[in-house]
């Protein structure tokens, strides 16, 4: 009998195992999600800032301070309008990981493409009737600059669907991939049309063209070219949030060079367009590569059972990424200004660097607590963003006396709402893991 005793003892052990240490096990492969993922995605977006920082600096060097203006505010109509883009990215992201069937991901993936395709045409046929009254508010010598830029705004919500349904499978290589693409057709293309004596038009034309390219290749992952079964749908709610959350984020991330180009002359304007870029090289690195990854494994977490340990890392990353970007560009500020921009930039942005590069910092950390909010319930932290966004026309409309001054605004504000983002994470880690996931 005792024998038999120990015998079912023994039996039974392997379950008792599995039930005690299957937490864990999840929490573990969890973090090798968020890590692995952030890795191949860090990588990626590595190379991608490179492509993109090429493609300014070749831009600025071939064209000088006034057009490389022209350009950047070009570009920075593009981030704006791509609210549209990355809203359909985070809801085709949210919902394809959140639907466990490869056919319910399919059918997230097809109706939300359709719906891409119908915003995002209308987008660029907006632009396209208003573009002479832009232009002329920009300071724009040819309003065709953004008649051409229509064209790829026109494609730019399909892809962000595109970009979704990969990183909703964690397919982070082909996603990686598809940011990479675009990159190298923007750089290659833009130096052939302005070699040829196109100007911002050719350069702003490799931007549409770049975008078109992007929605083509590479293809989507296997297991989302299947037979399409209803799941669980996008909702209202959610795209809504996913709109207000990449409005505030875009207003935020680049308003401030609009306002410039419109309060500046065409030079200065041009001197705060490279500050600028800096920034988003930064940003670009930090919140792409890290959020990219964390945000599919979070909303897949439905019990969020690993709250603290899917953003506490992501946190600590960008965290680390902001403080070497600081320290780099304080510490050396003449050796980047001249590799990059040449001597034309020389002593003109040098002060601004660091400073600008502490906002974008503050802001990232932001983006990381209101992002991982997002994959898990509807954020009221997505509307703090779009108020502050509004309060950065407001305060940079009011004081821009001088180009510091507007950085000031921006690392006095990109601060606040850091504080205040944090305030409802850290209160619900205080609370029992039972009334979190209530």
């Amino acid at each position: 009998m005792a024998q038999s005793d120990s015998a079912v003892t023994v039996a039974e052990r392997p379950s008792w195992l599995a039930t005690v240490t299957a937490p864990l096990r999840q929490k573990k492969g969890a973090q090798s999600v968020v890590l692995s993922g952030s890795i191949v995605m860090l990588g990626s977006m590595a190379i991608v800032s490179v492509l993109n920082f090429a493609y300014q600096i070749v831009m600025a060097r071939m064209l000088g301070p006034s057009q490389f203006g022209h350009i950047n505010a070009a570009v920075t109509i593009l981030l704006l309008s791509a609210c549209a883009s990355l809203a359909f990215q985070l809801v085709c992201t949210k919902f394809v990981a959140r639907n466990p069937a490869p056919g319910a991901k399919a059918w997230v993936y097809k109706s939300l493409l359709k719906k891409g395709w119908i915003v995002s045409v209308g987008l660029g046929f907006a632009l396209f009737l208003i573009q002479k009254p832009v232009a002329h508010y920009l300071n724009l010598p040819n309003p065709w600059i953004l008649g051409v830029l229509a064209i790829g705004i026109a494609a730019y919500a399909p892809v962000g669907v595109k970009r979704g349904a990969m990183q909703g499978v964690c397919s982070f290589p082909r996603l990686g991939g598809n940011f990479v693409l675009e990159a190298f057709m923007r750089l290659a293309t833009a130096v052939i049309f302005v070699a040829l004596g196109y100007g911002v038009l050719g350069a702003v034309g490799a931007i549409s063209a770049a975008v078109v390219t992007a929605y083509f290749a590479p293809p989507i992952p296997r297991e989302l070219r299947v037979k399409p079964e209803e799941g669980e749908p996008a909702s209202f709610a959610e795209a809504l949030q996913a709109i207000v959350f990449f409005v505030g984020q875009v207003i935020i991330n680049n308003i401030d060079i609009l306002l410039v180009k419109h309060f500046f002359a065409p030079v200065p304007a041009g001197f705060y367009a490279a500050v600028a870029l800096i920034g988003r090289f930064l940003y670009f690195i930090a919140t792409q590569s890290v959020v990219n990854a964390m945000f599919p494994v979070s909303a897949a977490d439905r019990e969020q059972r690993h709250t603290a340990h899917t953003v506490l890392l992501p946190l600590m990353l960008v965290l680390g990424i902001s403080v070497v970007f600081v320290g780099m560009v304080g510490l050396f500020p003449h050796l980047i200004i001249d590799t990059v921009f040449g001597a034309q930039f020389h002593n003109q942005i040098e002060s601004l660097l660091a400073p600008y590069a502490v906002a974008t910092g503050l802001y990232a950390l932001s983006v990381v607590l209101i992002a991982h909010e997002m994959s898990r319930r509807i954020a009221n932290t997505g509307w703090l963003q779009l108020v502050f966004s509004g309060v950065l026309v407001l305060a940079i409309g009011a004081f821009h006396g001088s180009l510091q001054t507007v950085v000031m605004v921006r690392i006095v504000l990109m601060a606040l709402m850091l504080l205040l983002v944090s305030i409802p994470f850290l209160r619900r880690q205080k609370r029992p893991a039972v009334l979190r996931t209530a």
